[in-house]
């Protein structure tokens, strides 16, 4: 398809797209990730902690077992990045929490992200909105399951 032509893409050209993107960005915060002594996958669980996640819900938005969980959990707690918390509502339920040394962690690897800032920069501000609005849009649709 060339830039001249207005023809709507093909949902298989976005889905493409949107695949090329999203490993190249996943690359990008593997790298930065690798930059802290992290692995990709140590420093996704460290990015879902918003607030208290239990195991279950953890493995479950990394697509992975819940024995996997455990031992990547294991090796941030060893370096103090997460705690394990009983839940209050079901004593059994182990949460996992980022401490403030895992929320700072993970927001310098985002940081340091240079391919994918590299990328964002060239989008101006307009632009930067919709890219911004369009994938708000998705989001929803796509985490439904999650």
């Amino acid at each position: 398809m060339s830039a001249t032509t207005s023809q709507a893409p093909t949902k298989l050209q976005l889905l493409e797209l949107l695949a090329a993107i999203g490993t190249a960005q996943w690359r990008d915060f593997a790298a930065a990730a690798a930059h802290h002594g992290l692995t990709a996958m140590q420093a996704k669980v460290l990015a879902q902690l918003d607030g208290p996640l239990p195991m279950r819900g953890l493995a479950a938005l990394l697509v992975c077992e819940a024995s996997n969980v455990t031992g990547i959990v294991d090796r941030l707690e060893a370096r103090e990045l997460v705690r394990r918390e009983a839940d209050p509502a079901d004593r059994r339920v182990k949460n996992v929490v980022a401490t403030d040394a895992g929320r700072e962690i993970i927001r310098r690897v985002r940081e340091e992200m240079q391919q994918t800032h590299g990328a964002l920069d060239t989008l101006d501000e307009a632009e930067s909105a919709t890219l911004y609005a369009l994938l708000q849009r998705l989001r929803p649709t796509m985490e439904k399951d999650a």
